[in-house]
């Protein structure tokens, strides 16, 4: 899949908001949405108003930086939400945050979803006592993520698990600090997904 290769931050600038791409710096002075709150480029600070579409389309790409996932597989996913019952942006969100790379960040063994898809990569985490190192993985209910045994000793995760200790999980996680694993104990709700996204354009973009 196609990577996104330039600064991250130039993708916050250009949705004008944080989309907390790089974890802890999103909430120092350094970001930059502090620094340059306009979008990058020789005309960033001339913002254009946006048609009907360039606003689904933007919203679309805002959703795709913040899972970090490419147009093929967010269709993909797409078309998953579409044939599931309920409404199919709520479908949508679910699925991505079912993915194991939002999971392990949501749990805070990373401190961004970025960090986190590489510490999966990398197989330092298991599902269910077997070792998984793809990202878009989607966990179930019931399933158990923990920290390999081999792995925990890893300075970069002891760093975000004594720095996230605090972080509040989502409710539909369940967290043990001491085994430094979790458990999915139900699929997630629209209500437990605070992102200022609205998916329903995505829904209408795609519908066209």
């Amino acid at each position: 899949m196609a990577r996104y290769k330039d600064e991250q931050c130039r993708r916050c600038r250009r949705e004008g908001q944080k989309l907390f791409l790089k974890g802890s710096r999103c909430y120092t002075d350094k970001c930059s949405i502090a620094r340059r709150n306009y979008a990058p480029g020789q005309h960033g600070q001339k913002r254009a108003k946006l048609s009907e579409y360039g606003t689904q389309l933007r919203e679309k790409q805002k959703m795709k930086a913040y899972y970090g996932v490419g147009e093929r597989q967010f269709r993909k996913y797409f078309e998953m939400a579409s044939n599931k019952k309920g409404v199919t942006g709520e479908n949508l969100l679910q699925i991505l945050e079912s993915r194991l790379d939002n999971v392990v960040y949501r749990l805070g063994f990373g401190s961004s979803r970025a960090q986190a898809r590489q510490f999966v990569n990398h197989g330092q985490f298991e599902v269910n006592g077997n070792k998984v190192d793809i990202p878009s993985y989607l966990v179930k209910i019931g399933d158990v993520i923990t920290v390999r045994e081999n792995k925990k000793e890893n300075g970069a995760l002891k760093i975000n698990i004594e720095e996230n200790s605090a972080r509040i999980v989502p409710a539909w996680l369940e967290k043990d600090n001491e085994k430094l694993s979790g458990k999915v104990i139900r699929l997630s709700a629209r209500e437990d997904i605070e992102l200022p996204i609205e998916e329903h354009l995505i829904v209408e973009l795609y519908s066209k």
